[in-house]
Formats: structure tokens, C-alpha cells, sequence
């Protein structure tokens, strides 16, 4: 069972249909809509600032979300994956987006609906990268614009999978 813990006077919310893998780790100030999945060994820390995560979302295994005490707090959208090994402090992801593997997204940040960051970049501080804009690199900069209607069915078929694979481990029968 994934260890849930209240802190500082805040019990995290976890919505319906959410999947939580057994080792992960959700405290303090947390919501989390319905249909999501929160993988192996991912922190999604809300003991100094606010983290609300939209509905089926997936933060894929080892992931860690932070955020900075009264300075940030962390907003993601709808049916947005963000990968594995990925970190997140105190930024805004808005719906539709993908964050790619080893990806580093830092305080005060926002990714624009349908956007996608290439895995390992590190979006710095501030950064506002654009609705449908594809970014990569160290330090992230912009590659080029995406089609929306592309990265629309992209991000909600990942978000499918992920909470079919999620299925696997609740259902009786994980066939």
C-alpha cells in the first residue's frame, strides 16, 4: 500500500479510479483527480506548498514533486503524463502535456497546454514555454510547434494506457 501521509494539518486527497503503486509516497497538502496513476517509487511531496494534479494524469516511476515553502506550489492539468525519473518543483503544467523522461521542470516554470518537453531537458526557473511548442536540451529551449490535434490523441492515448496498466494491478484478474 502506497504511504500516505498527513502533515501539518493537510491529509491528501486522492480521487476515484486512482491508482497509487505500492511504494509510492504522497504527504501533506496533495490532491489528486480521478483516473490517475502515481508510480513505483515517485514522491509527490506537499509538505511545505500546495500540489493539485488534475484527472488522469500519470507521474510515472521515480518521479518527485516538490514545491518551494510559500513561494510555489505545483499545478498539473488533464490527462497529462509525465514520465519516469522526472522532477517537478513548484511549476505549472497545464492539460495535454508531456514531460519526457529525466526531465527536469523548475519553480515558477509553465508548460502550455498540449506542449512537450523532450526527455532529459531541464526547463529552467521562469521559463514559459507555449501551447503545442516542443522543447529539449540543458538548458530547454524551443525546437519547434506541434500539431494540436497530434498531440491531443498522443497524451490522451498515453493516458489510457497508463491507467489500463494501472488496472493490472488492482483487477482480479490482471490478464
Amino acid at each position: 500500500m502506497a504511504l500516505i501521509i498527513p502533515l501539518r494539518g493537510f491529509t491528501p486527497a486522492i480521487g476515484p479510479d486512482t491508482f497509487l503503486a505500492e511504494n509510492a509516497t504522497i504527504i501533506g497538502d496533495v490532491t489528486i483527480g480521478e483516473g490517475c496513476s502515481i508510480w513505483f517509487n515517485t514522491v509527490v511531496r506537499g509538505d511545505v506548498n500546495t500540489i493539485k494534479i488534475g484527472d488522469r494524469v500519470n507521474i510515472q516511476d521515480g518521479s518527485v514533486l516538490h514545491t518551494l515553502y510559500r513561494k510555489s506550489t505545483i499545478e498539473i492539468g488533464d490527462d497529462v503524463s509525465i514520465g519516469h525519473n522526472v522532477t517537478l518543483h513548484g511549476c505549472k503544467i497545464h492539460s495535454l502535456a508531456l514531460i519526457g523522461m529525466g526531465a527536469v521542470v523548475m519553480d515558477d516554470a509553465e508548460v502550455g497546454e498540449g506542449a512537450l518537453v523532450a526527455a532529459g531537458s531541464v526547463v529552467l526557473s521562469r521559463t514559459k514555454i507555449g501551447p503545442n511548442e516542443l522543447w529539449g536540451g540543458a538548458p530547454a529551449k524551443f525546437i519547434k510547434m506541434v500539431d494540436p490535434e497530434t498531440s491531443r490523441e498522443l497524451n490522451q492515448k498515453i493516458a489510457r494506457n497508463y491507467l489500463m496498466y494501472s488496472r493490472w494491478y488492482t483487477d482480479a484478474d490482471p490478464r
